[in-house]
């Protein structure tokens, strides 16, 4: 049977990928040298909402926005989800899966 799913096409699960976010925030909240409560009331989220983020990765989209403006993490952002830039032309083949051709000899 084929496996269509797209994530089977993906590195990390989905649960994989929150954990790791919420244990990167996990670390930039001890450098800073924050207590669960401060982050969260600098955040403006309940300490349960944070606690239950930290342990599990889940929150809700603002949450992890309010955390990122409260750790000023905020340009992590602005590559969400961006368009990619290439440095050649084949670079932008290989990523559609097309193979690079030659240009035609001039006579």
């Amino acid at each position: 049977m084929k496996n269509d799913n797209i994530l089977s096409l993906i590195s990390h699960s989905p649960q994989e990928m929150m954990t790791g976010i919420a244990t990167r925030v996990k670390e930039r909240r001890l450098e800073l040298r924050y207590t669960q409560r401060e982050l969260a009331i600098r955040a403006g989220l309940p300490l349960p909402t944070y606690r239950r983020f930290e342990r599990s990765g889940e929150i809700a989209l603002r949450g992890l926005v309010m955390l990122g403006i409260a750790l000023d993490a905020t340009n992590e952002f602005s590559t969400l989800f961006s368009s990619k830039s290439y440095a050649s032309i084949d670079d932008l083949l290989l990523s559609t899966g097309k193979k690079a051709q030659r240009g035609k000899r001039r006579k």
